[in-house]
This record gives C-alpha cells, structure tokens and sequence, in this order.
C-alpha cells in the first residue's frame, strides 16, 4: 500500500468513539489477566525479530486490503470488550503520521491525566485490566503506538530513537492539558524513557513498568524463541507456545486481545528502527520524577540486574520490584500496580 502524503501538523481531528452493543461490553475475567498481559509481552521481544521479515515499505503497511480488514474486525471486538468506553477518539496529525488515542474520563479531571504507552505491536485494548484502578487516579489516554498494527497511520520512516521521540512528543504537545504522567509498559516504558531523554517538556512524571532495552537488554532465550514467533506463516500454535513462555507458562485460550495481536503479526508489516539501549548518562541527565516497576520473575531480562542499573542511574527515581510477576505485570497486579501510581503521582502530581 502506497502511503499517504503527509500534511503539515495541526490540531487533533475529533471522531466519534466506537461504541459496542450493550450485549458485547463487559469486565474482563480476573483468570484471564495473565494470558491477555502475556499476549501483549510476547511482542516486545517478537518484534526485535519481526523487523528482519518486514518488506521494503519505508513505513509500517498491512499487506493487504483483505489483512486489513480482519485486523480491524479484531480491533473492533477487542475495544468491545473494554470495560468502559472511551468519551472521546483523537486522531492527533503529526510530521510522522497520524496518532490514534481515546481519552477516558475518570478522577480528577482537572489533574493532569495519564497517558498508557502499550508494548510492541499492541494498542489501547491491551489496557482493559488496568482502567479500572487507573481511572480512579485520573482520566486517561490510550496510545495505539505509530507504525504499528493499530489506528495510528504511518506517512514518514521512523528511522532512529530521536524520531521515535519527536513523533510522540508532537502528539503530547497538541493534548489540550499543558502536563501529562506517562505509563509505559514494556517497549512502551522504552519509548516513554527515549521521549524524557529527547524532549521531556510536557512530562509531569514518567512510570516504566517492566521496560526493556532501558536498564537491561533482553535475554538470549527471549531473542531466539521470538524467531518463529514473528515468521507471520508459521502455524499459530508456535506464537501461542512462545506467548505462554513470556507469561512464565500460563495457559493459552483464544481471547479478544489475543486475536487482535495475532492479526496484526500476520497482517501488518513494521518499519521502523529497533529501541536501542539508552545511554546511561543521558538517563542520569533526566530530571523527571520516574518509578520503575520491575517484574521480578520477568524472562524478557535479568530483571535484578535492571533494578540495580535503575537504582544507580536514576536522578529523581524510585524503583520497586514485584518478585513474583511475570513480564505479563500489569495483567497480573492491575490493582496494585495503580496503587503504586497512585502514591507516585501524590508525590509529584
């Protein structure tokens, strides 16, 4: 697929927010909230493997018009079985391409709100466990990452780690609030991290939960099993094996989230540059008030190592590890984790 010109930035075009029948919306079951986490994690490390399989495109592509359209029935079941509906939908034009979120409304609204980064080639469904808790905090923004599968559309190549920034940092810019507390998770802690490194204006704090690449590169186990993982035609048992591994071997069942995820391995194509790890000192440079939640049985990396590097690291950092989380963390301890956040934005909210 050709990809669009892109026209110079501007506001945020509002759209209507998806709505499901009542018959489709429900809170998703405590059982599951290991699988669907884990979904999500097998990605981060997949998609160090996925950039080898991707085409010539300079920017992130479905394949086809029939790919497509089953991701986006994925995408549309998925953000059915949220807890809650988005109040509104943003579609934020930046140089890069055009930004996806939804805004949730929840307390304190005159607070500056959160804004959830998802992991590798996941979006804002992803998320569903964690609204609840989250919106008792503040109101919140979804991200569906640029350039990956999702309803953000990429129109320029994402080449390097001060574009993965700059791209993030025109969308935050035009949010009508003047401050917002970044959560990432996984690569999603990453690219929260890489925008605090390049342009931090806007951050009022940031909360890297599990982040990779940041404090600890992955592990070799995690960097050979993704290989199948992301070979898009092999079976969909062989995604479902490695998706248990990274969730520490939880069971695999077919589930919204799921199937979204494994549309989009099949379906789109990601360009973009592999998150290269931070430069320490530039992170010791950085002035943001920053939690980091590490998963303590997280097979992704030496989840102790990272802790310590953080601890030694950080300016103005707090570090807290979970010793018997997965890198599946904010599926497993949604309700804690929002505590944690909770007495970080006390501190510096």
């Amino acid at each position: 697929m050709s990809p669009r010109v892109p026209e110079p930035p501007g506001a945020p075009v509002l759209t209507a927010a998806p709505q499901a029948p009542p018959a489709l919306r429900r809170r998703w079951r405590p059982t599951r909230r290991r699988l669907l986490a884990g979904a999500l994690a097998v990605l981060a490390a997949a998609g160090l493997a996925w950039w080898g399989f991707a085409g010539r495109s300079p920017v992130g592509h479905f394949t086809s018009a029939a790919g497509k359209d089953r991701f986006l029935a994925a995408y549309g079941a998925a953000m059915a079985a949220m807890p809650k509906a988005p109040e509104r939908t943003l579609d934020v034009r930046t140089s890069y391409g055009i930004v996806r979120l939804y805004r949730f409304a929840g307390a304190h609204d005159d607070r500056p709100p959160l804004v959830l980064l998802p992991g590798r080639a996941s979006s804002s469904p992803m998320w569903a466990d964690n609204l609840p808790s989250l919106l008792r905090l503040r109101s919140v923004y979804t991200v569906d990452l640029l350039g990956e599968p999702g309803m953000s559309v990429q129109d320029r190549p994402i080449t390097s780690d001060r574009d993965h920034a700059a791209w993030l940092h025109e969308t935050l810019v035009r949010l009508p609030e003047p401050r917002v507390h970044l959560v990432g998770v996984s690569v999603g802690g990453w690219t929260a991290m890489n925008l605090a490194v390049h342009d931090p204006g806007k951050v009022a704090t940031l909360t890297l939960v599990d982040p990779v690449c940041v404090f600890a590169g992955l592990s070799l186990a995690v960097v050979v099993r993704s290989l199948p993982a992301a070979v898009p035609w092999l079976p969909k048992w062989v995604r479902e094996d490695f998706t248990s591994w990274v969730a520490n071997d939880a069971p695999v069942r077919d589930e919204p989230i799921g199937a979204m995820i494994e549309a989009g391995m099949q379906t789109y194509r990601i360009t973009l540059s592999a998150p290269s790890r931070l430069d320490g000192h530039r992170i010791a440079a950085v002035d943001v008030p920053t939690l980091v939640i590490m998963a303590g049985d997280s097979r992704m990396h030496d989840a102790a190592a990272a802790a310590d590097t953080a601890r030694r690291t950080l300016r103005a950092g707090t570090v807290i590890t979970y010793p018997d989380a997965s890198h599946a963390i904010n599926g497993e301890y949604p309700d804690r984790l929002a505590r944690d956040i909770g007495a970080h934005l006390d501190r510096h909210g």
